[in-house]
């Protein structure tokens, strides 16, 4: 769009009243470890930029309403956060588990109920009717949706969210206070947690009967009860957002949750299917570049690895990560030996491969591939659950995401560096509190970070006080 017709869009957008909704494209795209395709529902641009200013004026509304288990398309959320609520639900108590997902949410959700569940101002209720019976245009036939929000759209996941508030909360009133129930929902895909098994095949009625009612059902294929610790019909343990999560009975001196029995030991790691699905991901990749230069593979390959190990560098993956390294090893020593047939392992060592501080790099000399076992185990600290970004609370929010528009981007990296602590007296700071950036040397003109700290205003005021007398 030119910058005139961004402005007269803007323009249009400021009068929700006669804003006409147009129909949505169905592109499909593969599912990622799976066989078939998942449709999307496409709008066009300024049904988009609508759907967003939608969201702007709904989100802060909603995200104090919902539930401290739901963790999927929130603000400040992610799926560390639903791995270590699970871990924290069961590191002390083994648990059986209904593990399942909802059979596509997003295309059986029911208009009317879920816009019984909205009841927000007219003018955004006849803009979400509109998008939701919106015409999609598949294949060049135009299909008038009866239910489901269309994948795709902007404001789709806050509706998905919005549909399915409340059903933790319908699990844990039913379930007694003996047993007490804990649900873990990203999205559709969900676990419940709890300690009895009669207890649990009641609550999966409880879930199936809540759905129900908004036009959603359990997967049957993807249902299934099973138990963190013991084996329960042939399964132990469970896989969640690509994660492993199992218990394993060790002896009592080495473990922390011995209890007079048995111990036992709570491990998250990668699952199988996700450390498959990166190895043949990686392996087509370097069947891609094998007539390029190392230097254009490395470059394919760090972003690939650097990503993956992010994403997992949260768990006990230390051995996957090991093993990873090993085996892709061996993929290089491949590609390098089907570049160079005539010549010997130990020429193409010495030649792809460079000595670094610790270990074997394959590197040209001036680029240098990612290891997996350089990337450290760091420990994903868990959201509260009561907390949104909408609250008010920035001192919360600049520790854990490290950003805050309100505030200067001095202040927002002292206070994230100091974990959110007065460098003098060590208190933690509170949005209520003034504060001020100090200089250790006393020269205004040095605003290096490291002669920088982050002060209460009164602790300010002591340090220079002493300076004075």
């Amino acid at each position: 769009m030119t910058p005139r017709q961004r402005l007269k869009l803007a323009k249009k957008m400021r009068d929700l009243r006669d804003w006409k909704v147009a129909p949505i494209r169905r592109v499909y795209i593969p599912k990622p470890g799976r066989k078939g395709k998942r449709g999307l529902g496409i709008p066009v641009m300024a049904d988009r930029a609508m759907q967003a200013l939608v969201k702007l004026a709904l989100e802060p509304e909603w995200e104090a309403k919902f539930e401290p288990n739901s963790y999927g398309f929130r603000p400040g959320r992610s799926a560390h956060d639903a791995i270590e609520a699970i871990f924290n639900a069961i590191c002390l108590k083994p648990k059986y588990v209904l593990d399942t997902d909802i059979e596509q949410c997003f295309d059986r959700i029911s208009h009317e109920a879920l816009l019984r569940k909205l009841n927000s101002i007219r003018p955004i209720m006849r803009l979400i009717r509109g998008w939701l019976k919106a015409g999609i245009l598949d294949e060049g036939e135009m299909i008038f949706p009866e239910a489901g929000t269309p994948q795709g759209g902007v404001i789709s996941p806050l509706l998905c969210n919005v549909a399915l508030h409340g059903f933790e909360g319908a699990i844990t009133r039913i379930a007694p206070r003996k047993h007490r129930a804990i649900v873990v929902r990203y999205a559709d895909d969900l676990v419940i947690l709890c300690a009895d098994l009669e207890t649990l095949i009641e609550l999966k009625v409880v879930a199936e009967e809540w759905l129900a009612e908004m036009g959603l059902r359990l997967k049957p294929s993807k249902t299934r009860i099973t138990h963190t610790l013991n084996e329960h019909e042939g399964n132990v343990g469970f896989d969640f957002l690509g994660f492993n999560v199992r218990q394993y009975h060790v002896g009592k001196h080495r473990t922390s949750t011995y209890r007079g029995q048995a111990g036992y030991k709570t491990l998250i790691r990668p699952s199988k299917e996700a450390v498959k699905r990166h190895h043949e991901k990686v392996g087509a990749v370097i069947r891609q570049y094998r007539g390029a230069p190392q230097k254009a593979l490395i470059g394919a390959l760090n972003p690939i690895i650097r990503g993956w190990t992010r994403y997992y560098r949260t768990c006990a993956a230390k051995r996957t990560f090991s093993t990873m390294d090993y085996q892709m090893m061996h993929k290089l020593a491949r590609w390098a030996q089907r570049r160079h047939p005539n010549k010997k392992a130990g020429w193409c060592l010495r030649r792809y491969w460079r000595r670094g501080a610790s270990r074997m790099s394959f590197s040209d000399g001036s680029h240098t591939m990612i290891g997996y076992v350089e990337r450290p185990i760091v420990r994903h600290v868990k959201v509260r659950g009561d907390k949104s970004p909408y609250d008010g609370d920035w001192v919360y929010w600049v520790k854990r995401l490290g950003r805050d528009p309100t505030k200067s981007d001095r202040v927002v990296k002292l206070l994230k560096r100091q974990g959110g602590q007065c460098m003098n007296c060590g208190l933690y700071f509170t949005t209520e509190d003034a504060m001020e950036v100090h200089h250790w040397d006393g020269d205004r003109s040095n605003n290096r970070y490291s002669n920088l700290a982050l002060l209460h205003v009164h602790c300010h005021d002591q340090i220079h006080g002493k300076r004075c007398h």
